[in-house]
This record gives structure tokens, C-alpha cells and sequence, in this order.
């Protein structure tokens, strides 16, 4: 809490310069604890030396990952950037892109015509994010290079070389470890960006050097997202409904491209990008590709007077088993691009919307003229509407089972907490009467609710909508919880403001948990997006040194909120438990692994993991939908195959069982 209480312009700060990138991070990448955050800053790079090949001027780009695994080097044959002093402020040009937000050749359409760069900020952040930064740049047969540390010149621009062929840009910089926790870039990653890059610009040709792995691959694709959208299909395996993907592209100022197929899979899949940037949450473009999908679709079935059979059409009956790429570059000279922040993970221009739509609905022509394609893919439409329907029918079934049991009574397992404010209270889900004797007694019965589960709950990715209702567990968590389930839950009248699953430490405790946040993903998802599902992190081990004991190490009656006085010392993985002694330089402690969580005494529970002030929570967040419903089918779906490459790509050798 803030003490002072004179408050004058003289406490104002104004940070300058590359300033407020070192100080807020999180406002220009994303976050600075994540790899998420660590590869942006070679998507910056990188996207600059592929708007000079959007643009024409370079056909050739290579990125090396170094043999450290921390440090990047993207080079580039398009025009270098400018090394003339700056008119206006009487420096090396290439010392004003680098040092200064808001400064690029990207806000007219003079310099580019389309690009995805738009703010002049991403190379200065790489910048003022990175222990060291040098730029060689070749220009008029000349070679030129200056040196950057932490957003600021090391040394004057000089002349390397003064015969030199040919014109471009390299960039090599190495994340600032004071900045970043994360520090180790991932080969697969940046191949994979590298990959997508290629794809959305036919014929360009990216190298990518692993020194890490000492490989060299380079891609080039003629046919551009035609190919990506094979790639993917032969990844995921899925065969197409009819004779091969469609294809439409139009070049009106605002050019757009669309590949999409039909497959048997029951979810769609659309992949959009701007100016050949990834729009990861979507945006105008993808809304227009969805609408003129479902547009030409209802136009082909009401001229060829499809028979529907009393069947009620959606959109999303029409899109179930679409996989599909959308591109489209925008130019400069006739719009302002829109990107949603600095990670430009969404297109915002509204304009764009109509223009997708309408070449999208061109997919109905195509239709006409592939008369086979078309009759099978409206028998696919078809059997998705019915399976639809009868979808909705065994829903209903589900919530009037599960409605009735939570109108009746709460689950008689539950220990409630007596406060009623929902911002306030947590459930704790934990496994088994033991366990939930110890939260019981451990709790803060004011705010801390607990609700004891019997065993391993029910496997919602391979159960029937039946098998779900009938589930006494799960049944009783919705009823606790009372915000409904499905497409009938509102998240707003959850009781619980955090909902906290809290199992054993061990292997056994994580597949309980990776079931109960399965039943949340598939059947109440919006309480994951609300931000409102945690797991808890217990101890593994209890580390006690001579002379103390576990009673001990806790007092007789541990007060809530304050640490115990003892020596006693908590692991929460095989690695820290050894570390630790190692640090403390304990001579031969006792060792405690805790087998569950109701081997722990009510005392030790609450230090460790139920008091606010002390424990670690893990929200459960969905960054990528898609690869969540993945990674779930992998883990518990009916196919075992999927387990086994699991593990044998993990290089797992041994199984605590």
C-alpha cells in the first residue's frame, strides 16, 4: 500500500526511447515466461525479410537456429535496410529502425505494397529484448554493420567490406536473460514457422539451418497453400469427400485465397492469414470464408433442389468436416490494416468481411461444375444433420438426469463453506474419503468448500451422452457447482469463484486430474474460458531433519495463514526433493513420500497447498483449441496407437505404474 502522500509532477516518469519495451514487455510480445513470447521475437525478424519477398524484391530468405539453442541469425537478399543518415534526425538510418519504436517504410504504400508489418515496432522490440543485436546489411556494393545491446548502439555503423555483390539484410540477436525466463528456442517451432511462410508464398525459398541438430532444409512451394492444405490433410489423415480440395483466388486490389476441403471428421478447421501473418483468433476474413462457404452451399442446394428429408439445416452442419486455408494481402494504398495488437493475432478490418464472403460464394460455381464432388458432399451434410439431431435429443436427456439431481439437493459428500459471495469461495475436488478428510480439517471452512470424488471418474472422451447423465461423480460436481452443464450452463451462476481439482501428487493423481479436466473441456467448457479451473499442487515429499518430526514441524495446531516454526521442508518432484538436500546440506533426513493427499496431516495440507498465501495454483487455460481436443483424443481416446506414439515420442522409459 502506497505511504507517500504528496503527489507532484516531479513523480511523473516519462520513459524514452526503447524504455517502456524493457519495462513492460508484455505489451509488445507475448509475455516474457513463455516460448510463446521467445519466438515472437524471430517472427518479428523474420516477418520483415518476407515483406521484402511479398513485395518483390527478395526471393530468398535463411534463418539459422545457433548451435547455443539461444541465439537466431535471419538473413535476406531483398534491398537491405536503408544505411544513409537520416535527413531529420542526423543518424544512420539503420540506427533509427533499430532504436526507435514507430519507425519503418511501412506506413504508406510507397515503400510496400502490402505487408505485415504495419507499426514500425517490431524490429526496435527485438532490439531493446536482446543482450546482443547486430545488423549487416549490403547495399550498393558495399557491406555495412553496426552492433546493439539492450535497445542501444555498441558501436558506429562501419564499413566490413567494400566489394561486395548483391543486396539484403541480416539480423543476429540472443534474448536478453533478464528479460526472458524462458531462453531455449524450439528447432521444431521455427521449422514450422518457416514451413507455413513457404506455403503462403509460392515460390519464395526459405532455408532453415539447426545447428543444434546440424541439418538443412529448405522449402518452396509452386502451388502454394494448395500444397499446405495436403500437408495438413496427410498429417491428420483424413480423406477427402469428393474428387481433391477446392480452389478459388481473386485479385481485385484485395487479393484472396482459398483452398478448403471436405473430410469425415466432425469438427472444421479453418487456418486464416493476413498479409502472410497468422491470425491465430481469427477475424474479418475467416468470418467472411465461413459465410460464403454456408452462402454458396444453400444457393447449390436450392437450385438442384437438394431433398433435405424434413431435415433443419445449420451452418455448422455445412461446415462440420471443412478444413480450410484462407490468405488474403491487403494493400497499403487502399486500406489501413488492422491488426488486433502487436501479436496480431486477429484481423479487425470490417471492410474485408464482404469481399471474402464474395469470393467464397464463388464455391457454389464449382460446385456446378463438379456434379459427383457435390452429391457426395451433400450426403455429407446430411448424415451431419442427423447426427446432429440426434445429438440435441440425447442432450436434453443428459440435462433433465442431471437438472433434476441438482434441483433436489447438493451432493451429501459436499463440505460446504459458509460465505455465499462466489468471487470469494473455492471447491476443492479431491479423490477419495481419505484425502477429503484432511482438506475437511485442513480448510478455511469460511471460503473453502470440499467435495471428495470416489475413484477414477468416468472417461468422458470415449463415454455416450448416456454414460455421462448416469455418472454419479460427475453429476454431483455439477450439481456443487449449480451453473447447469452443456449448452444449458450459465457461468455466471457458478457458486465457486475458483474451482480447484486437488489430487495426489503422483502419476495415478495426474490421471484423475487429466479426466476431470476433460469432463470440463467436453460438457462445461465455459468455466475453463472463465478463467475459473485450477489445479492444486501438493507436495510430493516431506524432507525432516534429525531430531524433527512431521507433528513437530507443524505444531499442535498450526495457525491458518502463518508458516509452522519447524524445520520441515516440501518437494514437489524427484529432482527438486534431491536438489534440496543438496542445497541445505542435510545430513541423512528423513524422508516422507506422500502416497495421497490424506497422509497429510490437516496441518501440513493447509501450509503447503490450501492456504492462499502460501500454495502455487495452475489456472487451466485453452490456448489452441484444437490442439487441446488432440492432445485429449491421444491421451483417452478409444485409439491406443495414439498413446504408444505418445510415448515412444516422449523417449519415456519408465512408467510409474
Amino acid at each position: 500500500m502506497a505511504t507517500k502522500k504528496t503527489y507532484t509532477g516531479a513523480d511523473i516518469e516519462v520513459l524514452e526511447g526503447l524504455e517502456p519495451v524493457r519495462k513492460r514487455p508484455g505489451m509488445f510480445v507475448a509475455g516474457t515466461d513463455t516460448p510463446a513470447g521467445l519466438h515472437q521475437l524471430v517472427d518479428e525478424i523474420l516477418d520483415n525479410s518476407v515483406d521484402e519477398a511479398m513485395n518483390g524484391y527478395a526471393d530468398k530468405i535463411y534463418v539459422t537456429l545457433h548451435k547455443d539453442g539461444m541465439s537466431v541469425t535471419v538473413t535476406d537478399n531483398g534491398r537491405g535496410i536503408p544505411v544513409d543518415m537520416h535527413p531529420k534526425f542526423k543518424k544512420p538510418t539503420l540506427e533509427i529502425v533499430l532504436t526507435t519504436l514507430h519507425a519503418g517504410g511501412k506506413f504508406s504504400g510507397k515503400n510496400y505494397q502490402t505487408s505485415g508489418g504495419l507499426h514500425g515496432v517490431g524490429s526496435s522490440v527485438v532490439n531493446a529484448l536482446s543482450e546482443e543485436l547486430v545488423a549487416t546489411v549490403k547495399r550498393a556494393g558495399k557491406e555495412y554493420q553496426q552492433k546493439f545491446c539492450r535497445g542501444a548502439a555498441t558501436s558506429k555503423l562501419k564499413v566490413i567490406n567494400k566489394n561486395v555483390t548483391g543486396s539484403g539484410t541480416t539480423i543476429f540477436f540472443r534474448p536478453d536473460a533478464e528479460i526472458f525466463k524462458v531462453r531455449k528456442f524450439s528447432a521444431d517451432h521455427i521449422r514450422k514457422v518457416i514451413q507455413t511462410k513457404a506455403y503462403l508464398n509460392p515460390g519464395l525459398a526459405l532455408r532453415f539451418i539447426d545447428e543444434t541438430a546440424e541439418t538443412k532444409e529448405e522449402f518452396c512451394y509452386p502451388d502454394g497453400i494448395k500444397s499446405y492444405l495436403m500437408q495438413i490433410l496427410a498429417d491428420d489423415k483424413d480423406s477427402i469427400i469428393g474428387d481433391e480440395p477446392f480452389f478459388i483466388q481473386r485479385d481485385n486490389g484485395l487479393s484472396v485465397t482459398i483452398t478448403l476441403a471436405w473430410t469425415e471428421k466432425t469438427k472444421e478447421e479453418c487456418l486464416s492469414f493476413a498479409n502472410g501473418i497468422h491470425t491465430s483468433d481469427g477475424g474479418s476474413h475467416e468470418i467472411g470464408v465461413k459465410s460464403g462457404i454456408v452462402r454458396a452451399v444453400r444457393n447449390y442446394m436450392s437450385v438442384h433442389d437438394v431433398q433435405t428429408k424434413n431435415l433443419k439445416i445449420t451452418a455448422e452442419d455445412i461446415r462440420e468436416g471443412i478444413v480450410c486455408v484462407v490468405s488474403v494481402k491487403i494493400p497499403s494504398s487502399q486500406f489501413q490494416t488492422q491488426f488486433q495488437g502487436q501479436t496480431k493475432s486477429k484481423l479487425n478490418n470490417p471492410e474485408v468481411t464482404p469481399i471474402v464472403e464474395n469470393v467464397a460464394r464463388s464455391l457454389e460455381q464449382v460446385l456446378n461444375e463438379k456434379p459427383s464432388a457435390a452429391q457426395a458432399i451433400m450426403a455429407r451434410i446430411m448424415l451431419a444433420a442427423k447426427a446432429r439431431a440426434a445429438s440435441r435429443e440425447a442432450g436434453q436427456t443428459v440435462r433433465r438426469k442431471i437438472g433434476i439431481a441438482h434441483r433436489l439437493t447438493l451432493p451429501g459428500k459436499l463440505a460446504d463453506c459458509s460465505s455465499n459471495k462466489p468471487d470469494h469461495c473455492e471447491l476443492f475436488i479431491v479423490e477419495g474419503d481419505s484425502a477429503g478428510g484432511s482438506a475437511k480439517q485442513g480448510r478455511d471452512r469460511h471460503f473453502q468448500a470440499v467435495l471428495p470424488l470416489r475413484g477414477k471418474v468416468l472417461n468422458t472422451m470415449t463415454s455416450n451422452t448416456k454414460k455421462v447423465a448416469d455418472n454419479r461423480e460427475l453429476a454431483n460436481i455439477v450439481s456443487a457447482l449449480g451453473c447447469g452443464v452443456d449448452d444449458q450452463l450459465k457461468v455466471d451462476k457458478i457458486r465457486y469463484g475458483k474451482v480447484i481439482i486437488l489430487t495426489d501428487a503422483d502419476a495415478d493423481g495426474m490421471h484423475i486430474a487429466t479426466l476431470l479436466m476433460a469432463f470440463f473441456f467436453k460438457h462445461m467448457r465455459p468455466v475453463i474460458e472463465e478463467g475459473c479451473l485450477y489445479i492444486g499442487n501438493p507436495p510430493l515429499y516431506g524432507i525432516f531433519p534429525r531430531g524433527v518430526t512431521q507433528s513437530k514441524a507443524e505444531g499442535e495446531k498450526a495457525p491458518k495463514g502463518k508458516k509452522s516454526k519447524g524445520q520441515a521442508l516440501w518437494a514437489y518432484s524427484d529432482e527438486e526433493m534431491t536438489s534440496t538436500i543438496k542445497k541445505e546440506k542435510l545430513s541423512n533426513p528423513r524422508i516422507v513420500r506422500f502416497k495421497g493427499l490424506g497422509e497429510m496431516n490437516p496441518e501440513t495440507l493447509w501450509e503447503t497447498t490450501l492456504d492462499p498465501a502460501a500454495r502455487t495454483l495452475l489456472r487451466v487455460n485453452i490456448d489452441d483449441e484444437q490442439v487441446v481436443m488432440e492432445e485429449l483424443d491421444a491421451l483417452m481416446g478409444s485409439d491406443a496407437s495414439k498413446r504408444y506414439e505418445m510415448i515412444q515420442a516422449s523417449g519415456v522409459m519408465e512408467l510409474d505404474i
